[in-house]
């Protein structure tokens, strides 16, 4: 369990204040460059890129582009509540192995996993539901969650 106590939210990474600021500023524009964010902060370029490495090369943080799945052809999202009657991390682990699947966590309530889902149509949310998340061992019910409209989504929740 990576050194955590059972039932215990692993301990924050120890960031400085510069680290959280370098994050802030990334999570407001992940394009902005070192040299940018070096002025921001009070280091170099070459400071910064290296807090940034470290950063990403210990979990901390990741670099990525989001993207609005409807621009890219995939008009259909959804959440799928799964009960689960078998241990819920493997289950989890299949879960996030297939493609369409880009969202996994493990609940406590009603359902034991959510998954978010990117689709193309409803023909593809379909065959995905009934052909492979209804047929993984372990899976005791499903109920889907069809997103009507992305109503906010950000990233820029900052540090604490």
């Amino acid at each position: 369990m990576n050194g955590q106590r059972r039932g215990h939210p692993p301990k924050p990474a120890p960031l400085d204040d510069v680290s959280k600021k370098i994050i802030e500023q990334l999570q407001a524009d992940g394009r902005r460059s070192y040299a940018e964010i070096g002025k921001a902060v009070g280091l170099s370029e070459a400071a910064v890129r290296q807090r940034v490495q470290k950063l990403t090369d210990s979990g901390v943080m990741q670099v990525v582009a989001v993207t609005d799945p409807m621009q890219l052809g995939f008009f259909r999202q959804a959440m799928i509540g799964i009960r689960a009657s078998a241990d819920t991390r493997v289950l989890a682990d299949q879960l996030a192995a297939i493609d369409a699947v880009d969202y996994v966590v493990l609940t406590a309530g009603t359902f034991d996993i959510l998954a978010e889902v990117v689709c193309e149509d409803d023909d593809e949310l379909l065959e995905l539901l009934n052909s492979k998340i209804r047929n993984l061992d372990g899976v005791l019910s499903t109920e889907t969650f069809v997103y009507l409209k992305l109503h906010k989504q950000f990233y820029n929740w900052g540090t604490r």
